[in-house]
């Protein structure tokens, strides 16, 4: 595989996880029934919260993931590696934390707190039922292929291209290498002692205007 490729492997690893760690954000995770009151009626209505409400943080991890793309095509060596370390631990928090909101969901009574203002007063129906969906095995799936894409990057961090004078602009300019400069000027007859005086096969000789 070459560099180019190993590194767009890694680059879709990271999107693709951020992805599922986004979209599981945006899926609802539980529901139950609160209590409304109104106009003197106290009644029950069906109350929902997303994964961005029972876990802030997917959101935030998906941002890095995302942004360590960019990071990984500019940096290198070390620095990469590093980089590939911190995806890592992203990724398996992302995992840890919505494995732990799938398997411990919020109670009925914590569900109108996670909405805030939004509830408008709501208050947990006594013995309500909460539902859970399957949406947080998209966040599962998606912090376990960030963290892939953050091992790939430390482990094969040789194999990955490095910025460098093909990715500079077009017409930019290249840095001269003096002594190779020097030994092509000699191969060309030109001799560097005379700043190039005399070239071809009369340098050297004497002038014969002297």
């Amino acid at each position: 595989m070459s560099r180019g490729r190993f590194l767009a492997v890694v680059a879709l690893l990271l999107v693709l996880g951020a992805a599922g760690l986004w979209g599981s954000s945006r899926l609802t995770w539980a529901s139950t029934e609160v209590a409304v009151s109104g106009h003197g009626q106290v009644g029950t209505v069906p109350l929902s919260v997303t994964g961005e409400q029972v876990e802030p943080v997917l959101v935030g991890l998906a941002v890095i993931a995302v942004a360590g793309v960019a990071a990984a095509v500019a940096l290198s060596g070390l620095a990469r590696r590093i980089l590939g370390v911190i995806l890592s631990a992203a990724g398996v928090g992302g995992l840890v934390t919505a494995g732990l909101g799938w398997v411990h969901p919020p109670s009925a009574a914590e569900l109108p707190g996670l909405l805030g203002s939004a509830a408008g007063g709501a208050a947990a129906v006594p013995d309500a039922v909460v539902t859970t969906t399957a949406a947080p095995l998209l966040a599962i799936a998606g912090g376990l292929v960030v963290a892939a894409g953050g091992v790939v990057l430390a482990v094969g961090e040789k194999r990955l291209p490095r910025m460098g004078a093909r990715y500079s602009a077009p017409g930019a300019a290249r840095p001269v290498d003096r002594e190779r400069a020097a030994w092509d000027e000699l191969n060309a007859g030109v001799d560097p002692t005379t700043d190039g005086a005399f070239s071809g096969p009369d340098a050297g000789r004497p002038n014969s205007a002297d």
